[in-house]
């Protein structure tokens, strides 16, 4: 899907972390007992395995975004089947071969490809206990509502548009390596790419030429030509014809409502690709709130910077927005990062940090229009979604 080798690294991390996670079952599953809550009766919660849960998977990441559920499920005892994403379908038939030669029973873990038609009768099987799905906020709302109308379990993983708060006491440096990184990774085509960067008070001025600056520097090419294998971060297309022109018709909006596209990135021209779909970093400087560029979820390599006259107004940006995946600041400063953490609505929060994606042990989630669901992905917290509590409270009376 035009991902660096760097990139495809870093997320066959993720992968053999939630494997190690979910390989701790034995312990994460334990039920809850106590002994004696009344004369001679004890109670406990046991935690059981319910049957098949399915999942449909997005192309962004075909390997780690179902390692978010999968190891998880099958650690609890259940079966899953996977849809892969049509547009990036060899990545998880790859993995399925390795996962073949473990030895599970036949049927215990299942591949299918498809369009949509899989993922409807996903939702119309009574086989089918349970949905995890990583996509947009439109299709969520479609899995949701299903599942509730069949009384299945769903976690639907939606849309984003991510914020990042910079402070006029902010490491400038550290600011701009971490926010290209964030912004151009996987051509900004992931949950957590921040695409709204917000320059509060004085900084703002000097927050745009450095990073416009520095997002010139961004190498767009070929990420399978050796010549950029060992670049940190290399730009490749976005996945897509459908996606590039979406894209540009956002870039036009953006010009439409008066944002100043100070980086423009749509005539980009990558030797020996010349019908890639390349898109090259763009960024529009003056963007007001709710401008149809900062109000959706563009998935490509555009940024919109916006200032603010202080922190609360920044708050208040974020917090007007209808996603809320995920949210970081940029300060040396104990109070403001506190402030935003706890009044920041958004699952995942950076201090200086440009991409606030948990560890594997803790949960992964947004919120707001970005989450249908009340268990987020991977760690601990997701045995509850694979596993129905069985509630025993019991006392037994001595023999005569």
């Amino acid at each position: 899907m035009g991902k660096s080798i760097p990139d495809a690294k870093a997320e066959f991390k993720r992968v053999y972390e939630n494997i190690e996670v979910a390989a701790g079952m034995p312990m994460l599953q334990q039920g809850d007992k106590i002994i004696g809550t009344s004369f001679g009766i004890d109670g406990e919660v046991l935690r059981l395995p319910i049957g098949v849960f399915a999942m449909i998977a997005p192309f962004n990441f075909p390997a780690m975004v179902p390692f978010w559920f999968l190891p998880y499920a099958l650690a609890t005892g259940n079966t899953f089947v996977i849809k892969v994403s049509k547009q990036a379908p060899m990545t998880m038939q790859m993995i399925t071969e390795y996962i073949d030669l473990v030895g599970f029973p036949p049927g215990v873990f299942n591949l299918v490809n498809g369009d949509k038609t899989v993922a409807e009768a996903f939702m119309d099987s009574p086989k089918v206990k349970g949905i995890s799905i990583v996509g947009s906020t439109n299709t969520c709302k479609i899995i949701a509502k299903k599942c509730a109308e069949t009384n299945k379990r769903f976690q639907a993983m939606g849309s984003a548009k991510n914020h990042l708060v910079v402070m006029p006491d902010a490491k400038l440096d550290q600011v701009i390596r971490n926010a290209t990184t964030s912004c151009y990774g996987c051509a900004g085509q992931r949950c957590m790419a921040s695409s709204v960067i917000i320059g509060v008070g004085d900084v703002y001025e000097t927050l745009c030429a450095r990073f416009i600056e520095d997002s010139k520097n961004i190498v767009v090419a070929d990420p399978l030509d050796p010549k950029v294998e060992d670049q940190s971060l290399v730009m490749g297309p976005v996945i897509s014809k459908k996606a590039k022109d979406f894209i540009l018709s956002m870039i036009e909006e953006g010009i439409k409502e008066g944002a100043n596209l100070a980086l423009d990135g749509r005539d980009i021209k990558v030797p020996g690709c010349e019908d890639g779909y390349f898109i090259g970093p763009t960024v529009f400087t003056d963007v007001k709130p709710k401008m149809k560029i900062h109000d959706t979820e563009i998935f490509g390599p555009v940024v919109s910077i916006i200032k603010a006259d202080t922190l609360d107004d920044a708050i208040k940006i974020i917090n007007n927005h209808k996603y809320g995946n995920g949210a970081s600041i940029y300060t040396q400063n104990g109070y403001y990062a506190r402030k935003f953490k706890l009044e920041v609505e958004a699952g995942m929060i950076g201090v200086n940090i440009g991409i606030p994606a948990p560890v594997s042990y803790l949960p992964f989630g947004g919120m707001k229009e970005s989450q249908y669901a009340d268990i987020k992905a991977q760690g601990k917290a997701i045995v509850n979604f694979f596993t129905e509590d069985k509630i025993i409270t019991e006392r037994y009376f001595t023999e005569e």
